[in-house]
């Protein structure tokens, strides 16, 4: 039985994640603004916190964990002559500041972890420029970063580093994207693959990462998005 604790697993990929995981006998704790739906089982352990404010101490994390997934974020798109400053900080501060707070507080329980994990979430539209996307491309170009960096830093204490890097996933986060029939075919007909992604499809991968099958894969960053950061099809 293995230790994971899942930033933002109350909703979207976080909560596939949690889900599969508790499914396999592992325990788990979520880390969220709101418990939501999740299930009250002896094995999940809830701890409120809104990454999108200052940094509060952390506290409740198990002394051993071995796997952490960072997984809140943000989708605003906007003409770059829109953005106010104020977003460019509030991207930075859900997508990277809170990711590094959490690693922080877990860094001690990770190297407690013979070969642990560490997954965060980047977007295609950092390798592929995509046109309203400055402020959250930005943000997680600055996420790969850290990956990068902190697998290097970290790789002699066998704690690993990667991101996986989704195209547009039918999650809450992104539902005003996909909340009519005429957006969904629109965003299926821009993927190679001829669909969006689904939560399950992000979760599945980001299990991998945190699992012993990946026990010699760190610092990458792995597309998740139906092909459309490496594939042109026209």
């Amino acid at each position: 039985m293995s230790n994971y604790v899942i930033a933002g697993g109350s909703s979207g990929v976080g909560k596939s994640l949690v889900s599969s995981l508790l499914s396999k006998g592992n325990r788990v704790w979520v880390l969220a603004r709101s418990r939501k739906d999740l299930p009250v089982k002896e094995d999940l352990n809830f701890i409120e916190y809104d990454f999108s404010l200052s940094a509060e101490e952390i506290k409740g994390l198990p002394d051993t964990i071995h796997g952490l997934a960072y997984c809140p974020g943000s989708i605003v798109l906007s003409p770059f002559n829109r953005i106010k400053p104020q977003q460019f900080i509030n991207d930075f501060q859900i997508n990277l500041i809170g990711a590094v707070n959490l690693i922080q507080a877990a860094l001690p329980a990770l190297k407690n972890v013979g070969n642990s994990s560490v997954v965060l979430f980047s977007t295609v539209a950092v390798k592929t420029g995509m046109p309203f996307h400055a402020s959250i491309a930005s943000a997680k170009g600055a996420v790969e970063g850290l990956t990068r960096s902190l697998a290097a830093e970290y790789a002699s204490s066998s704690v690993r580093f990667n991101a996986i890097a989704p195209s547009l996933t039918n999650t809450p986060l992104a539902e005003r994207l996909l909340n009519t029939p005429e957006k969904q075919q629109s965003s299926a007909a821009r993927h190679p693959m001829g669909r969006f992604g689904e939560a399950d499809d992000v979760a599945a991968a980001a299990e991998f990462l945190l699992g012993p099958e990946s026990s010699w894969i760190t610092g990458q960053i792995l597309g998740v998005d139906g092909g459309m950061g490496s594939l042109k099809t026209l």
